[in-house]
């Protein structure tokens, strides 16, 4: 910039032929107004030097020395004023030099455009930052939907299972009261699947029943009777609710009452006449002879004697329901 304005104010009066005395108003004009803008020039390039130590960018070299500047000036207005002046017309020609430094317009054009597209990122990311809010929202929404559908269907399926629990224990009570044996406010239906005495308890107890539990003599000559009608001509052991796990010797009914009466099986008695034996019979043992090992009872389907047994043993079941 400087030399463009040194060349213009050098070369333009030699065009329009003006003489010594024009050099001399310029050098008056130069007097007043020169120093200003040398003042002006030094305090552009402080400027630039530190915004350019700032910003990063390389210092140029096209105003590292405005001294030297000055001093050619001044060289070239002392060479005019001993009268040389050349007929031919001075014509620049291109110089092969370093490119020219950053103008303060370059700069602050460049620094403008920059934050125009830090600006322009900062929106398009307040931009996709709203629209991942907005789907944030949305998946939220959408899950707590879907949760309530879940507790929903949670509740509905738990309802229909106690729904289908009640109608399968309620089929259970009408099946055994239709197919089995009606007794007073009891129904006992006698089951064909052998079972252990704890699963043969549960089974009963999901038809909305529990294992046979004869509170008196008469429901327990009723029972061996049904027994003895569905199994014969076979002898087959039926579990009852009749246990002593609790301890031994005090046999309980499922129910936790007490048993307040008993039908043991006993080995046959020796006839009139002969001598009786100390040993018991091999086959038919009295009742109960099984100790800690045999808890559980059952009954006999032939005459309808108990005989303590392993609780873990498959045996028939017969299952007692309420009417």
């Amino acid at each position: 910039m400087q030399a463009a304005w040194l060349l213009g104010a050098l070369v333009v009066p030699q065009l329009l032929g003006f003489g010594h005395g024009a050099r001399g108003a310029e050098r008056e004009w130069e007097g007043g107004w020169g120093g200003a803008q040398e003042e002006e020039r030094e305090r552009e390039a402080l400027m630039l030097k530190h915004l350019q130590e700032a910003l990063g960018l390389p210092a140029g070299r096209g105003d590292e020395n405005p001294a030297r500047t000055v001093e050619g000036k001044e060289d070239w207005e002392m060479e005019d004023d001993q009268g040389e002046e050349e007929e031919e017309e001075a014509t620049p020609t291109p110089s092969s030099g370093p490119s020219p430094s950053p103008t303060p317009e370059d700069i602050v054009t460049y620094i403008l455009g920059r934050l125009a597209g830090l600006d322009a990122g900062l929106h398009q990311l307040h931009v996709r930052l709203h629209a991942l809010d907005t789907r944030v929202v949305e998946l939220t929404q959408g899950l707590r939907q879907l949760r309530d559908a879940a507790g929903d269907t949670r509740d509905a399926v738990q309802a229909l299972q106690e729904a289908q629990g009640r109608a399968e224990r309620e089929h259970g009570r009408l099946e055994g009261c239709l197919k089995g044996l009606r007794l007073g406010h009891k129904c006992f239906l006698l089951s064909r699947d052998f079972e252990t005495q704890a699963a043969a308890q549960a089974r009963c107890t999901a038809r909305g029943g529990s294992l046979a539990q004869p509170a008196d003599r008469q429901q327990m000559e009723a029972l061996t009777r049904y027994l003895r009608a569905a199994l014969a001509p076979y002898n087959w052991p039926v579990w009852l609710g009749v246990h002593d796990r609790r301890a031994e010797g005090l046999y309980l009914f499922e129910n936790g009452q007490r048993v307040s009466f008993f039908a043991w099986h006993r080995a046959p008695r020796p006839e009139l006449g002969a001598q009786p034996s100390a040993a018991p019979h091999p086959l038919s043992p009295d009742q109960p002879n099984g100790g800690t090992l045999e808890n559980c009872v059952a009954q006999a389907s032939d005459d309808g004697s108990w005989w303590d047994h392993d609780c873990q043993r498959r045996l028939y079941y017969v299952c007692e329901f309420p009417f």
